[in-house]
């Protein structure tokens, strides 16, 4: 969602920067020794970079996927893609539901903010040894969020939010233009809380339409739950790096040395432009480093072509036995589908 910066608005996010620096200092996150964590909050493992464990619910009377996903931080997306099965939108009571909330930390500095885009999630490395992570929308296609590193500035409660020109166009042309100002309330699509990127004319902001978290929905900017983006709101200083990239694959070792894979769609405007297969084995590489253990080039492949979301374990059983000697990796893929 694009923002265009009235003298109004300016003078709210001045306005409200004390404010918000006083609610940084008295909302600080916990340690990671002072026991339960939030929501969302995970310890750092001390080795490797897979945080978090899946877990399965029963769905109840009345639920949908959409309503469970909010309950358990996931997003849409997320949500459908680990049960596939599932109705969204009409489940059967009693139904058991997957909640994917096992993530390979991004490859990226252990920073701020890190937004992973094809993964519709942010990460935010809140406290010394905690990471925070969310479910998020981003630019649809047309509007796509732009990867590069920027920093939050200013912070504003209850913004006012001015159309860009080209919705208004596109409104106009349907007939029904939109106002020139939308103020506060539930009509306005930056919900509650927007905090301001260098990046000029994005926000990471709230939204009156929760339905479409983990989506790729907005003209750019970063959509968060409401009491998501209140709790980052009251503890993001300004002057934070963010840092914004695209990983469709991860793949790293958890802290009890199982080398894991995760995958998810790539973005349709990168569709063809880097080979899923060929970023695979390089990602592969750089988390084994030196030595090559046996991988299982076959889940490899299959975890690439079929993304869902979910960690997979790359490592060969010991019952499948030797592989063949390839001359490198890319051999070895390719002898693995023969």
């Amino acid at each position: 969602m694009t923002l265009i910066k009235t003298p109004t608005l300016f003078r709210q996010a001045v306005g409200t920067a004390l404010a918000a620096a006083v609610a940084a200092l008295l909302a600080a996150p916990l340690a990671a020794d002072e026991g339960e964590l939030p929501r969302g909050h995970f310890t750092l493992p001390e080795r490797g970079n897979v945080i978090g464990e899946n877990y399965s619910v029963v769905v109840e009377e009345g639920d949908t996927l959409v309503d469970i996903a909010r309950r358990h931080n996931i997003g849409y997306e997320a949500i459908r893609m680990a049960n596939p099965e599932v109705s969204l939108w009409a489940p059967f009571a009693g139904t058991e539901v997957t909640v994917p909330n096992r993530h390979i930390l991004p490859d990226a500095p252990r920073e701020g903010i890190v937004v992973n885009l094809s993964e519709l999630r942010l990460y935010y490395y809140s406290a010394e040894g905690v990471v925070e992570t969310y479910p998020i929308s981003v630019g649809r296609e047309g509007f796509g969020t732009p990867v590069g590193v920027t920093r939050t500035t200013v912070k504003v409660k209850d913004p006012h939010w001015s159309p860009p020109r080209s919705m208004r166009e596109e409104a106009a042309a349907r007939g029904e233009p939109p106002p020139t100002v939308v103020p506060p309330g539930p009509e306005n699509p930056l919900g509650r809380h927007a905090i301001l990127l260098a990046l000029p004319s994005y926000l990471i902001h709230g939204t009156n339409k929760p339905e479409g978290v983990g989506m790729r929905v907005s003209r750019g900017c970063i959509r968060m739950y409401p009491e998501d983006i209140e709790s980052l709101y009251a503890r993001v200083p300004s002057g934070t790096q963010v840092n914004i990239i695209d990983q469709p694959f991860k793949a790293a070792w958890s802290e009890d040395g199982v080398l894991y894979a995760q995958s998810f769609p790539q973005l349709e405007e990168n569709q063809g432009s880097v080979e899923p297969i060929v970023n695979a084995i390089e990602v592969v590489s750089q988390a084994f480093g030196e030595e090559q253990p046996p991988v299982d080039y076959a889940q490899l492949r299959h975890a690439v072509e079929n993304p869902d979301g979910m960690l997979v374990s790359l490592l060969q059983s010991a019952e499948e036995g030797p592989a063949p000697e390839p001359v490198n990796l890319y051999d070895e893929l390719m002898l693995s589908t023969r």
